[in-house]
């Protein structure tokens, strides 16, 4: 495992736990808004070792109740489900940040009780995923096959958008609102510069904005928030 950072406390990543998280490096989307590019684009050589990391969990015991695995895309690694079995034989809770690409990994991670908790990234309407993850010749397939799974409840999971201005409009959050209707919890997260991001000129809607689009995904998705 190529482990590119370490988030030591997070009171953010896992709902309602102290949690740790670990960037895995590389992906297989090239979303222009994304706020990781360097373990996007240009992954370095791991910053932390895994016994080292393992060695911090092992001091944490007691103290963090879970762990969130984080990348880049961590299902593009063989070795996630040792690696997961390891963390919760250490006692931790884990959720796993993915965008829904490999499905069969996902439903496989789960299967084995390795998943507590499963954030998917919806990164746009179906209409208009292609143009937002950047992928020639993307296939929504597996994205509709990962967001069915979740929606059969097998695991807790969240769904979520990073809203960008010049990426999404009005009418694919309808187009998402009839596509994950009724779903258990689904977040909007406005795009922020974090000074890593792979393209440019992107802004974000203002408050009111927002608020309009929560408004209409409302109407089917009622578990919908603004995450600040």
């Amino acid at each position: 495992m190529k482990i590119s950072g370490l988030q030591k406390l997070t009171l953010l990543d896992y709902p309602g736990k102290l949690a740790a998280t670990v960037f895995l490096c590389g992906c297989n989307f090239r979303c222009p808004f994304c706020h990781n590019a360097s373990l996007v684009v240009n992954p370095k050589e791991a910053s932390i070792s895994e016994e080292e990391l393992f060695d911090f969990l092992e001091s944490r015991k007691g103290r963090l109740q879970a762990v969130c695995v984080s990348g880049g895309e961590p299902t593009l690694y063989r070795e996630l489900p040792s690696f997961i079995n390891r963390i919760k034989e250490m006692g931790f809770l884990v959720k796993l940040d993915t965008n829904g690409y490999r499905p069969s990994v996902l439903r496989s991670l789960v299967s084995e009780n390795l998943l507590d908790y499963v954030a998917m990234d919806i990164k746009n309407s179906k209409e208009s995923y292609a143009k937002t993850v950047d992928v020639p010749g993307f296939d929504i397939l597996p994205i509709i096959e990962s967001v069915d799974y979740l929606l059969s409840g097998k695991v807790d999971y969240e769904f979520r958008t990073t809203v960008v201005r010049e990426l999404h409009t009005a009418e694919d959050f309808i187009s998402i609102a009839d596509w994950i209707s009724g779903a258990q919890n689904y977040f909007l997260q406005s795009f922020k510069d974090s000074g890593d991001i792979i393209g440019t000129g992107f802004s974000a809607y203002n408050e009111n904005e927002m608020n309009n689009l929560l408004k209409l995904l409302k109407i089917k998705v009622p578990n919908a928030q603004i995450r600040s």
